[in-house]
Parts: structure tokens; C-alpha cells; sequence
């Protein structure tokens, strides 16, 4: 069996597709080098005493982990001189991070969660990197926060890395999705997954149940309907998932399903979500409708919000597309 490398994918996608330009070819080359860095520093854990806290706050307010410092450092490092980028942002910084005049400028701005599910990293569970990549608006020449502000529909590329019992990347161009695993013995990521699929139906589910107490309505009664299984409304039973890392549990539904929700709730009613859009629903929003899912805010896809703020927080309701378009339905009612 023929073994296609990442890097034999993307030119194949580029010569006889016409899919992507080399500039964007050699950009997510680059982007999936960085996640094989941060996999081998996330693999050697406390032997290389890089767990636990850094110190520090990220623009939200949240503790920072070691890890979480680390990988932007990978991502920016790795990214800043190829000169395929005009500018990037990550989720850790509080403003775009501007190429240095030393180095050529591109044509592509790079949006990044360094490390998805963070919280996860000291108990060794499933963490990951999420990234989206934009055009840079033509005539602007200084990227700042506004040129980040489009809707995720503009998205010309999105993936995510697993860094699990194996490294996975999973990458849409935006005609279907694939996946490569990494081989750790000759380092290359090797396709091993390509036309991923959601199916529309699905009996499971991922939510943070123990902020019930929190939810609207339409996802109260939702997850009441799931919750009383055959003897309910719907007549059948499901099963919960729950991982705490978003990477990991639309990982689990692009494999064989489901719908993952992180819900707006009351505890901050000046927030419209706790996700993040433009480095997580974004990206991951993309990647679920290449795979015939669906990915809602409750009242309308999540690809068609156009951006406020560089740091804008969204609810997020993705995964089966039958399930999603009922939430959604719940939600108009």
C-alpha cells in the first residue's frame, strides 16, 4: 500500500487540483513541523519539567500552563521567517503578532489555539493545537486586528493536531477533510484517512453537565429529552462524552459521530460563550461542515457571524447535522 506523506498530499493537491498556491502548500508544511515539536516536548512531560503552571495569564484571565507558553513559542518561531504570513494571532496574546521587517511578507494571516484542553496536560490526557488560516485583505500592508475580522466562511485552510496515544493532524483545504498520522520513527505525517464523514444521526453527545443549572431553555430541554433515553421523547438512549478538550471530543465525532455543545449560560451574561471563535469554533466549524456535520451558535451557523473582537467568545453547537439542526430548532421555537 502506497504511503502519501503530507507533504505528497499537498503537492498533489496543488498540481493536479489546483486546490491551493505553494505559498499556502509551504505554510501548513511549516504549521504541521511546529506540531510535531510541540508533540515531542508535550511527550517527554515532567522528564523535561515543562508541567504545571507558568505563572501568568493569557488575555482571557486564565492561568497559564507551561505547555500553553511553550507551544506559542513553537508556533511563532516556527512561522514568523517563511515568509508566507503577513501577520498571525494567537489565543494566548493580546494582539496580532506582526512579522519582523527582516523577514519577506506573504499573503496569509494565521490564527492559533497553541494548546486546546490545557487543564488536561498534568493528568496525561488528549490535548491539541487548533488553527485557522485567512487571506490577508488586499492594500494592507500592516495587519492589525481588523484584517483578523472575517467571517469563518473566508477560511481558505483549518485543522487541528491530537496529540494522544498517536499524534494526528486533521486538515481541511476546503474540499473534504483528511487525516494523517505521524510516524514517529521517520517523522513525516502519512495519510491515513481521506473524504472523513459525520453521519447526520448520531447517539451520543458531549456537554459540561455540571453547568445544567446554567443553560437557556432550548438546551435544557435538549439534553432532558437525551437524558431520558428510551422511556423519553425521543425514544432511544445515548451516551455522554466528555473530554474537556475540545480537539479531542470533535475528534471523537468526525470518527463516528455525535454533537459536542458548549452552550452560552448564565454565569456572565455579558459573554456570549465560553469557545473562542476565530481559533476554535472557527477552525473547527469549517473542518465539521467539510465532513457533512453542521456547527451553530443556536440561531445561525457559526461560518456566517462576522467577527467583533479578535478574542470574540461564541456558543458553540457542532457535530451529526440532524442533531444540530434540532438544537437550532429548539432555539428558534
Amino acid at each position: 500500500m502506497r504511503r502519501v506523506t503530507l507533504m505528497q498530499y499537498l503537492i498533489e493537491q496543488e498540481r493536479q487540483k489546483d486546490w491551493i498556491n505553494a505559498d499556502l502548500r509551504l505554510l501548513i508544511e511549516v504549521v504541521s513541523r511546529a506540531c510535531k515539536a510541540i508533540s515531542i516536548a508535550i511527550g517527554k512531560g515532567e522528564l523535561a519539567g515543562i508541567l504545571g503552571g507558568a505563572g501568568s495569564e493569557n488575555v482571557q484571565g486564565e492561568a497559564q500552563k507551561k505547555l500553553d507558553v511553550i507551544s506559542n513559542e513553537i508556533l511563532l518561531e516556527a512561522n514568523e521567517w517563511g515568509g508566507h504570513l503577513a501577520a498571525m494571532a494567537s489565543e494566548e496574546m493580546d494582539h496580532p503578532h506582526q512579522i519582523p521587517h527582516r523577514f519577506p511578507r506573504g499573503e496569509y494571516l494565521l490564527l492559533f489555539d497553541p494548546l486546546d484542553g490545557s487543564s488536561n496536560i498534568d493528568v496525561n490526557i488528549s490535548v491539541g493545537t487548533i488553527f485557522s488560516v485567512l487571506r490577508c485583505p488586499e492594500g494592507v500592508s500592516e495587519p492589525d486586528e481588523r484584517a483578523f475580522l472575517q467571517p469563518g466562511a473566508a477560511q481558505v485552510c483549518a485543522g487541528y493536531a491530537v496529540y494522544g496515544p498517536s499524534t494526528l493532524l486533521v486538515l481541511t483545504l476546503g474540499h473534504g477533510v483528511a487525516c494523517f498520522t505521524l510516524d514517529r520513527e521517520t517523522g513525516s505525517f502519512i495519510l491515513t484517512q481521506e473524504g472523513m464523514r459525520i453521519p447526520e444521526d448520531t447517539g451520543e453527545f458531549a456537554i459540561n453537565a455540571s453547568n445544567m443549572r446554567f443553560w437557556e431553555p432550548p438546551v435544557r430541554r435538549y439534553i432532558d429529552e437525551l437524558l431520558a433515553g428510551r422511556s423519553g421523547a425521543r425514544g432511544c438512549d445515548f451516551n455522554m462524552r466528555w473530554v474537556a478538550s475540545m480537539v479531542a471530543d470533535v475528534h471523537r465525532i468526525l470518527t463516528r459521530g455525535g454533537i459536542f455543545l458548549y452552550p452560552r449560560d448564565s454565569r456572565d451574561p455579558s459573554k456570549a460563550g465560553k469557545l473562542r471563535l476565530m481559533y476554535e469554533a472557527n477552525p473547527m466549524a469549517f473542518i465539521v461542515e467539510q465532513a457533512g456535520g453542521a456547527a451553530s451558535n443556536g440561531h445561525q451557523r457559526i461560518l456566517d457571524i462576522r467577527p467583533e473582537g479578535l478574542h470574540q467568545r461564541v456558543a458553540v453547537i457542532l457535530g451529526s447535522k440532524n442533531e444540530v439542526e434540532r438544537v437550532t430548532g429548539y432555539h428558534a421555537a
